[in-house]
């Protein structure tokens, strides 16, 4: 664990903010919160639900076996990130926390990885450097330096053999062969990765299972109606028709009597670890009731991660690095952080 209660900045942190002086460059002093939220896109419309896993029916949670699992001696790590946006006239700068912790006797210990990144698409200034980045779609390219980061950074520093939690889709969107990726080098160290979904406009399983048809607008709000707290529902299988590796395990999860979680592993991590996973779950359940948020029901892991993030992000003044960088704000910016 000597790698961990650290912070590491990329290394092309502090060029990127100089580099931006150099141009004369300007950033506004309220940046946005950037949600990298790939919920709302978890899987593709061609493929097929295979729900032959377990009945379907209602499974009893045991928080006491999740505590019992929490304190043995198994290794259990979480993953969440934090992102502000800045965003001006020449172009809008990411500002990402990367943020790793892992339970150590009675204490957290966290990893973070600040990363900074600047993207235009004015291409005279992306010649005159290679720390600027010439895009002519943002978003996307931000997305794909977060997730190419993310990936080294949760192989590169996850323990073997642990329990890894992440925050966000197993299969979501254009992050999906990226997340693929990441699973199997996960595999390899033997870690186990489960993937957590609180907010989702799936209806994956009301629109397979005939009975359910038509009844529930979201497979939430089936979740939702058809638990009672201290449930999940079976297991569920989906396959992409067209793609067989983007195939997923998942089940919904009710800690507290508002909307459920989504927990997803990849089918190759449940063909290694199946036997563990009733035993993950109940300690899924343990964790949500340690934490015990009502109004943003999450794992105690994942919350503390999110926490290191955002605490790392606040530490870097970047409207005092910006102010001798000069980018121009835009006018929402300017007013309103976003």
């Amino acid at each position: 664990m000597e790698n961990f209660n650290k912070l590491f900045f990329h290394p092309s942190f502090n060029d990127t903010i100089e580099e931006l002086s150099r141009l004369n460059v300007q950033l506004p002093p309220n940046p946005s919160y950037q949600e990298m939220d790939f919920h709302l896109n978890t899987y593709p419309q061609n493929g097929k639900l295979i729900s032959k896993i377990e009945d379907i029916k209602s499974y009893s949670l045991s928080p006491k076996k999740g505590e019992k699992l929490a304190r043995s001696n198994i290794t259990l790590c979480a993953y969440d990130e934090s992102i502000n946006k800045f965003s001006g006239l020449e172009g809008a700068a990411f500002l990402t926390s990367h943020s790793l912790i892992v339970h150590h006797k009675n204490d957290y210990l966290p990893l973070n990885l600040l990363t900074f990144y600047f993207y235009t698409r004015a291409e005279s200034f992306s010649k005159n450097s290679p720390l600027i980045k010439y895009s002519q779609d943002p978003e996307t390219d931000s997305k794909k330096d977060y997730v190419n980061d993310r990936h080294k950074f949760i192989v590169d520093n996850t323990p073997n053999n642990s329990i890894l939690f992440v925050d966000g889709p197993l299969i979501g969107g254009e992050i999906s062969s990226y997340t693929l990726k990441l699973n199997n080098e996960l595999l390899k160290k033997n870690v186990v990765p489960l993937f957590f979904v609180k907010n989702s406009n799936s209806n994956l399983v009301t629109d397979n299972i005939e009975e359910l048809t038509g009844n529930y607008n979201s497979d939430m709000h089936w979740a939702y109606r058809s638990l009672k707290t201290g449930e999940r529902t079976n297991l569920f299988k989906y396959v992409d028709q067209f793609n067989e590796r983007n195939a997923k395990i998942f089940c919904y999860l009710k800690a507290f009597n508002v909307s459920p979680q989504r927990v997803e592993i990849h089918s190759s991590t449940f063909e290694k670890h199946s036997n563990q996973l009733p035993d993950l779950l109940d300690l899924v359940y343990y964790l949500l009731l340690v934490q015990g948020d009502l109004k943003n029901p999450q794992i105690r892991s994942i919350s503390i991660a999110e926490k290191y993030a955002r605490a790392t992000l606040n530490l870097i003044d970047i409207d005092k690095l910006m102010k001798s960088s000069g980018i121009i704000p835009t006018m929402n910016q300017e007013r309103f952080g976003w």
